[in-house]
């Protein structure tokens, strides 16, 4: 990551349309106060999702809870039982080969889009990283900007006070 020198280059990054060189910093910083910078990520990426995308999530979603363990637990006790229980008719007999074949076909199709969906949630992580990064920037310049103005605030204080008690000793003085 380059390093950054100055308040102004760090409220650039937070200000996609701020240019230093027209603006003085005061102007960045009134900038800065004004602008949102916190975004609803979730809305965002919900409006973008295709089709496709949409049903990736759904099958995920369904695939890893528990209704679809307990219903999927339920279709393999019940093939398991109806092709031992009709051997004579039993459309898969033992070690049922069949069975074997839609599990692997279902395991094969049911991993990729499981990990579509997680490659969606990686994508909305990063972007709420780098939302919570200029988020916290943005507070960061705020709170120094504020702990300048009151340094400046408190000295110029010291200074009047300093200033009335030579002002206060002098008149004191027996001419």
């Amino acid at each position: 990551m380059p390093e950054i020198k100055s308040k102004a280059e760090l409220i650039k990054i937070i200000l996609e349309d701020a240019d230093d060189e027209k603006l003085e910093e005061d102007e960045m910083m009134a900038m800065l106060l004004h602008h949102k910078v916190s975004k609803n990520l979730n809305r965002i990426q919900s409006e973008n999702l295709s089709f496709g995308a949409r049903m990736a999530d759904g099958i995920a979603k369904f695939a890893g809870s528990w209704t679809f363990i307990l219903i999927f637990i339920g279709c393999l006790v019940l093939w398991i039982v109806a092709n031992t229980l009709i051997l004579a008719k039993a459309f898969d007999v033992y070690p049922f080969i069949l069975l074997n074949l839609l599990l692997s076909c279902i395991a094969a199709i049911q991993a990729p889009v499981i990990m579509m969906s997680q490659n969606r949630q990686e994508e909305k992580d990063r972007l709420r990283s780098q939302n919570d990064y200029e988020t916290n920037l943005k507070s960061e310049i705020i709170i120094e900007d504020l702990y300048q103005k009151l340094s400046a605030l408190l000295e110029n204080q010291e200074n009047i006070l300093h200033k009335l008690c030579e002002t206060e000793t002098s008149s004191d003085k027996p001419e």
